[in-house]
Order: C-alpha cells, then structure tokens, then sequence
C-alpha cells in the first residue's frame, strides 16, 4: 500500500506523485483511489483503483541513488534482445515497456541503440516502431533518473556515460 506523497513510476507515465487517496465514484460505485500526478506534468491526473491488483501492480517504487548507480554499472554486462521477426520483436518490447523492468528497459535501449548504428552504418534507418520503441524506453528510463538524480532529463545520458 502506497501513501500520500509517495513518489512511484506508473506504467508507461513516468514519475508520479500520489497527491491523495480518495474515494470517486467513476462507475456508479464509490471506490477508492491512488490520485497521481506525473511530477513532470501537472496537466494529467492518474485514478488508479486501490483494490484492482492489475493497476497497482503498474505501480513501482523509485529507485535509490545507490539503485541506479548499480544498474548502470551493470549496463555494459546486459545482453541484447534484438528478434529478428519483427511482430515478436513488437510483442516482446511491448511487454517490456508495460512491464517496466529497469533491467530490462536497459537491455532494450542497448539493443536499439546498437541496431540503429548498425543501420546508420549501411546508410540506412531504424525502422519507424523501433524508434517508437527506443523513445519510450528511454523516456521511462530517463525520467526516473533524472527526478532521483536531481537533474535535468537532457544531463542523463552523458551522467551514464561517465559513470560507464
């Protein structure tokens, strides 16, 4: 069970804040609800049912400074999951991004960004839903980090790259 100003990731929305934990009555039944706010975008509002174990389970606590610094210390030794059919490369990266797993998010990035100097190498282009797919990735991950890390979105990737 998570608290009022508990700052966790929510699925694919980044950071959030539960502003409060309030009871709404969005189907003709009053329930009881997580209140989110994405921290870096106040316009969007996030009611996730208390008691619906499906959408609290989208609902992660942040890592630590300690947490991310471990995971990109490891981020060398993560393997690639490129798939060469591409309606199972979409599936299984689909997965990836819902699931949210930062190990697994990082294995993702690593796999894309590699094939996309790969295509860059043949003067060619990563196709359109990979880049989707890196963008997204990159975003969750960059999100959590810069809000942990205190930093601006912009100064994460070259932060990886020192600590590499």
């Amino acid at each position: 069970m998570y608290n009022v100003n508990d700052t966790v990731i929510y699925s694919h929305c980044g950071v959030c804040r539960i502003d409060e934990i309030a009871v709404r009555d969005f189907s003709g039944e009053p329930a009881e609800y997580y209140v989110l706010r994405p921290v870096s975008d106040n316009k969007n509002t996030f009611y996730v049912p208390v008691n619906n174990e499906n959408l609290t389970a989208q609902m992660r606590r942040i890592l630590s400074r300690e947490e991310i610094d471990e995971l990109i210390r490891v981020m060398p030794d993560e393997n690639f999951i490129w798939i060469e059919d591409e309606f199972l490369r979409r599936e299984e990266y689909r997965k990836i991004l819902k699931n949210g797993d930062r190990h697994e998010l990082v294995k993702l990035i690593k796999t894309l960004y590699i094939h996309q100097q790969n295509c860059r190498e043949r003067k060619k282009k990563l196709h359109a839903a990979d880049e989707n797919f890196l963008k997204s990735a990159e975003n969750l991950l960059y999100d959590e980090f810069a809000y942990v890390l205190g930093i601006e979105k912009s100064e994460v990737l070259p932060y990886i790259k020192q600590h590499i």
